[in-house]
């Protein structure tokens, strides 16, 4: 089954116990300069949630009023090279994927709710400027809100109005949200650095915005989050600046009732996966106090997602957060759940014991890793011998949770190698019903490659009706472009339907020397809270040939069954 050796399994507790000892020793080693800088992490025993509060926060102007940053749009590259997870089992020999779909499924009618539109890119012209491309991969996130959607690349941000997708602020730099914070004496990290890595979610229970991007160069690792005051993403926004003990590579956050919620891969200093919680209720308002706390986890965890609640009811009172990563065991998914007490951080727990072992381990089809987890490129495009990255040692954001009534439903993607005979790059997507069950189980599962191209850096989300709607890159004989699948409630286990192809591609990105293999590192499919039907997705794709000049789009699709 091209599993772990078994004596590597019964180390497993011995490294974990370890490896979480060292990374509490080189956190210890961090406290007396956090407290100098006052922000000290509250005394804990083993176990505990590391506790802070802010170390910096204010109110905002309208983004339109901040003044931005005289610096360019662009960088020489991204700020980071890729970070794998150590703990990825390198495909030695590429076994059958165990969960196939190798042909199209049934086709299911929808409309396209908005036509694909450029986001930022190449070409990009907006009312603040033109945007120019200088860095690869853009990191492509997005979300939909009450009137507008809000796209951030790498390293710059822009709104949309919703209705028509003409941009009504931006590119600005994404350091442009952070300006002042703090201010000339101690000024915020995050504004003075532009490096990256951002996520946006629309908070639909509260109707505001969450924005965020980390600091990580010159050795100031901090996590920003901006919440607006209102459902205008043109701001004002409560803004707040957390100090991270090591470099916080790839965070993804989650909204849950009591919380905000946050991954983390952590280098420089420590090895393993971070779990956070944000106090929801007081960022909401503005609360200098709000506090954060998290969880280190040993370095056989990594690229953990936490969960983000889609549809208009919530999970059951006092439902933890839930946690997935692909298995420190190939062929499984581990499972935490972080129960967060505001009032008494002590009670506050995140999985198993004082090492956080995960809640449950779930048994997945066997899969293989995409690129074989090594970094490597694998994806082929058309007109080039230039391969591009997956990403495959890691979960694809966003691990989407709906509260159905008669079940609660967790989706989540990464992308696999479908083995021999025929081997090429699919989407393997999971759902997983109640999380909170002593025992929970994967329900369905499914490899979407139905024919003989590659199809890597997919989203994944579910309606009101139950639908769900994968979206993903796909490239191979043709040039890199943006498609989508779907499925209904009525559809066989682990089958996804026909495939639409939103965006052709219509270049690949290729050139001798520079950065050109890197693609993604992720996409965003989120659902419209004014119906919960509309999927909105924003990708990468290529429209001509060039280095690195790379576009991104943006549109809007609905399934006609969902009413």
């Amino acid at each position: 089954m091209n599993r772990r050796p078994s004596a590597t399994r019964m180390l497993y507790f011995a490294a974990v116990v370890l490896s979480f000892a060292l990374a509490a020793a080189s956190y210890a080693t961090r406290a007396p300069a956090a407290a100098a800088a006052g922000r000290p992490a509250r005394p804990q025993q083993m176990g505990q949630a590391e506790v802070r509060r802010a170390r910096h926060s204010d109110t905002s102007p309208r983004l339109p009023d901040i003044p931005r940053p005289a610096v360019s749009l662009g960088l020489g590259r991204e700020i980071k090279p890729i970070r794998l997870n150590p703990n990825r089992t390198v495909n030695l020999a590429l076994q059958p994927d165990g969960a196939l779909q190798s042909s199209f499924g049934a086709a299911h009618p929808g409309q396209t709710v908005k036509k694909p539109f450029d986001g930022l890119g190449s070409g990009f012209i907006g009312p603040q400027g033109a945007f120019e491309v200088k860095f690869v991969p853009p990191d492509t996130t997005g979300a939909v809100g009450a009137t507008q959607y809000v796209q951030w690349v790498n390293a710059a941000f822009a709104i949309f109005d919703k209705k028509t997708g003409k941009p009504v602020f931006g590119p600005v730099q994404g350091n442009t949200l952070w300006q002042g914070l703090g201010g000339d004496a101690d000024p915020s990290p995050c504004a003075t650095n532009n490096d990256g890595d951002p996520v946006v979610q629309y908070d639909k229970a509260a109707g505001r915005w969450l924005l965020s991007q980390f600091s990580v160069s010159k050795g100031k690792f901090a996590q920003c989050i901006a919440v607006s005051q209102t459902s205008d993403a043109l701001g004002p926004y409560f803004r707040y600046d957390f100090a991270q003990p090591a470099f916080n590579d790839y965070p993804k956050l989650g909204v849950w009732p009591d919380g905000y919620y946050a991954s983390y891969n952590m280098f420089d200093g420590l090895s393993g996966g971070r779990a956070c919680a944000y106090e929801r209720a007081k960022m909401l308002v503005g609360d200098p106090s709000a506090m954060e706390q998290c969880f280190q986890l040993a370095n056989t965890s990594f690229g953990l997602m936490p969960s983000d609640l889609d549809g208009p009811t919530p999970p059951p009172a006092g439902s933890p957060d839930y946690f997935v990563a692909l298995g420190f065991t190939l062929d499984t998914l581990d499972l935490w759940r972080f129960h967060v007490d505001w009032a008494n951080p002590a009670n506050t727990t995140f999985g198993k014991g004082a090492t956080h072992q995960p809640d449950a381990t779930l048994n997945a089809a066997h899969y293989n890793y995409a690129c074989s987890g090594s970094g490597a490129t694998c994806v082929p495009q058309a007109g080039t011998t230039q391969q591009l990255d997956t990403l495959g040692e890691r979960l694809m954001f966003r691990l989407a949770y709906r509260n159905m009534d008669t079940h609660e439903s967790l989706l989540v993607n990464h992308s696999v190698d479908t083995g021999p005979p025929n081997s090429r790059t699919g989407v393997r997507w999971y759902e997983i019903r109640n999380p909170s069950a002593a025992a929970p189980a994967v329900f369905q599962q499914g490899t979407y490659a139905p024919d003989s191209k590659h199809r890597w850096m997919g989203s994944i989300a579910m309606d009101r009706a139950g639908n769900i709607v994968l979206g993903y890159n796909v490239s191979g004989s043709v040039s890199p472009g943006i498609a989508l699948t779907s499925r209904s409630p009525k559809d066989p286990p682990g089958r996804l339907g026909a495939e639409v192809l939103m965006v052709k591609g219509a270049g690949s990105q290729s050139a001798s020397g520079g950065d050109v293999s890197r693609w993604g590192d992720y996409s965003g499919l989120t659902l419209d809270p004014a119906d919960d039907c509309t999927f909105w997705y924003t990708a990468e794709y290529g429209k001509e040939n060039a280095t690195s000049n790379w576009h991104t789009s943006i549109f809007a699709f609905k399934l006609k069954k969902c009413k």
